[in-house]
């Protein structure tokens, strides 16, 4: 499985040109280090992942759509094991359930100053979710063939901290918005996925 790298982030990218502005902030900034998890598992025969709704919040994700995920610990032996740790935390499903796969391309998102380490990873247990209070409002199952097809491909207009009245690239998943970091991540799965349902 090819790795389609910024070249397929970029297609989902909020701004044009965002390729240099994360360079510039990069080499004035120190980022902090996170890490997200793009959990495929099967459901009633049919590939599915995990995205979550966060509770509204002071923080600047407050309320998107996202992967499990979060900040890197101390105690965490690599970012793998972020990713991991914070999928059971947010989601509910044990480390030992989740068969990692690989990373897939780094990104970094600029509002917040985080380097966001994405892994993909797959479930083979029969999965029952538990969002967690203080973080999650909502879990959010989307059939991996939404992702793949292209009618869910659209433009939204957004006014965020960083943008004012933009037409931001998306994701209509499960009548949710899926933008930003989260869209730039998904899209790199779908050129990942892509070559493995067209054969």
């Amino acid at each position: 499985m090819s790795l389609p790298g910024e070249k397929a982030q970029l297609q989902m990218a909020a701004v044009e040109r965002l390729d240099e502005l994360q360079r510039a902030q990069l080499s004035t900034k120190t980022p902090k280090e996170a890490a997200t998890m793009m959990l495929l598992y099967p459901k009633n025969d049919v590939p599915y992942f995990v995205l979550i709704e966060r509770m509204i919040s002071k923080g600047k994700h407050s309320g998107q759509i996202a992967f499990p995920g979060g900040r890197a610990e101390k105690e965490d032996a690599d970012f793998s094991v972020t990713a991991l740790r914070e999928t059971e935390e947010e989601v509910g499903i044990a480390q030992s359930d989740q068969l990692l796969i690989r990373s897939v391309t780094p990104i970094y998102i600029p509002p917040s100053n985080y380097m966001v380490r994405p892994y993909l990873a797959f479930a083979k247990a029969n999965l029952s979710f538990k969002p967690q209070p203080s973080e999650v409002k909502s879990i959010i199952e989307v059939p991996l063939m939404d992702l793949l097809d292209p009618k869910n491909i659209s433009k939204v207009n957004l006014s965020t901290s960083y943008l004012d009245n933009t037409d931001v690239p998306c994701f209509l998943l499960q009548k949710q918005v899926v933008w930003g970091a989260t869209a730039m991540i998904l899209y790199e799965l779908r050129e990942m996925m892509l070559p493995l349902f067209d054969k």
